[in-house]
C-alpha cells in the first residue's frame, strides 16, 4: 500500500478531501473512470434505460456519410481530436468511413485514464487497418495545448456522449469558451448533446431497475478506499437521482445512511444521517439552447443530427 505522504501528494486526494470538507460535501465526476468505473459504465451503456448512448451510436451508423463530408470540408488535412473518448465505439464508425474514403486524418483520442488511453493505442491499428493514431492521457485542455504543438493542421474536436452535460449551463458556456480560445478559426467541433424529453424517460436512465447507475457511483467510494486508504462502509451509502424538467438538471447524489465518520489517509470525514454527497449532474437542453451557447461562445452553428427520436443532438460547429 502506498505510504501516506505519496497518497496525500496525489491530485485526487486533494480534490477528494478538499470535496468532502464542503458543504454540501462533492465528490467530482471526473474520478469515477478508473478502471473498474470503466467496466461499470460499459455496462450503464448497454442498459435498457440507458438511452444516451443508443441515440448518439444511431447518429453515427446512420449518418455517418453526411457527418464525415461535413467535418472534411474542403478536403485539407487535419486533426481529429476527440475529448473524453472511453472505448471509441461511437467514432469508430466514423473513423473506419474517413478510413475509407482516404481522408487525410491523424486522430488523437484524449482521455483522463491511462487505461482507456492504453487499450485504444494498442486495438485501433489492428481493428482499424491504417489509421493514424497519438492517444493523448490528461486533462482536456492541457492535451490540447499538446496536440497543437503536434501539428499544425486543422482541428476537428469531437466532444460527445453529451460530456458537455456534465457541467452545469454556465459552467458549460465557460467550458465551450475556453475550448473557443484553444482553436483557431476555421477548426471545427463535433458535440453531442443529450436534448429535454418526456422527464419518466431522463430519470430511468439514472436510477435504472439493475443498479447499475447505483453501483457506478459507489464505484467511487470503493477506489477512495483502493486508492487512498478510504474506511467508506458502501452499504452505509445509498444512491439518489433527481430530475427538473424545468431547468434540464438531472443529479446524482449518494446519501449517508447514518452518521458516521470516514478515514481517508489519516484525515477524519464526519457524515451526519441523511447527509448527501453531490456526485455529478447530467444537464439536458433545448435546440435553441445548443445554437445560443455556439453562437455566444466564438462559434457559428453549421449542421446538427438527430436520432430518429429526437432525443439526442450531434451539432457541428465552425471556430470564427
Amino acid at each position: 500500500m502506498p505510504q501516506p505522504s505519496v497518497i496525500s501528494d496525489t491530485q485526487f486526494y486533494k480534490d477528494v478531501v478538499k470535496g468532502l470538507s464542503g458543504t454540501p460535501k462533492r465528490l467530482d465526476s471526473k474520478y469515477f473512470y478508473d478502471a473498474q468505473g470503466d467496466k461499470i459504465f460499459q455496462e450503464l451503456m448497454n442498459c435498457e434505460e440507458y438511452y444516451p448512448t443508443n441515440c448518439e451510436l444511431e447518429i453515427f451508423t446512420q449518418k455517418t456519410a453526411e457527418l464525415a463530408r461535413s467535418i472534411i470540408a474542403d478536403g485539407d488535412a487535419f486533426d481529429l481530436i476527440e475529448l473524453g473518448a472511453g472505448d471509441a465505439t461511437k467514432s469508430s464508425h466514423l473513423l473506419k468511413y474517413l478510413i475509407d474514403e482516404k481522408a487525410d486524418f491523424t486522430y488523437l483520442p484524449i482521455d483522463i485514464s491511462e487505461n482507456v488511453i492504453s487499450y485504444l493505442n494498442i486495438t485501433l491499428p489492428v481493428t482499424l487497418p491504417g489509421i493514424k493514431i497519438t492517444g493523448l492521457q490528461g486533462e482536456y485542455f492541457n492535451m490540447l495545448k499538446k496536440a497543437a504543438a503536434i501539428s499544425d493542421k486543422r482541428k476537428v474536436v469531437m466532444f460527445l456522449g453529451s460530456n458537455i452535460g456534465n457541467m452545469q449551463v454556465k459552467d458549460a458556456e465557460a467550458f465551450c469558451k475556453v475550448l473557443r480560445d484553444h482553436l483557431s478559426p476555421g477548426d471545427m467541433v463535433l458535440i453531442g448533446i443529450d436534448l429535454k424529453k418526456n422527464p419518466h424517460t431522463v430519470l430511468a436512465a439514472y436510477n435504472d431497475k439493475r443498479g447499475i447507475t447505483k453501483r457506478f457511483n459507489l464505484n467511487l467510494l470503493e477506489r477512495i478506499n483502493r486508492e487512498l486508504n478510504g474506511s467508506f462502509s458502501i452499504p452505509q451509502f445509498d444512491h439518489y437521482a433527481t430530475y427538473d424538467p424545468e431547468s434540464g438538471a438531472c443529479r446524482s447524489y449518494l446519501v449517508s445512511l447514518q452518521e458516521q465518520q470516514v478515514n481517508i489517509n489519516g484525515q477524519l470525514v464526519s457524515f451526519a444521517k441523511n447527509e448527501y454527497i453531490y456526485m455529478e449532474i447530467s444537464q439536458k437542453f433545448t435546440v435553441e439552447q445548443v445554437n445560443s451557447m455556439a453562437k455566444s461562445t466564438g462559434f457559428k452553428p453549421l449542421h446538427q443530427f438527430f436520432d430518429s427520436k429526437g432525443w439526442f443532438v450531434d451539432a457541428i460547429w465552425l471556430a470564427e
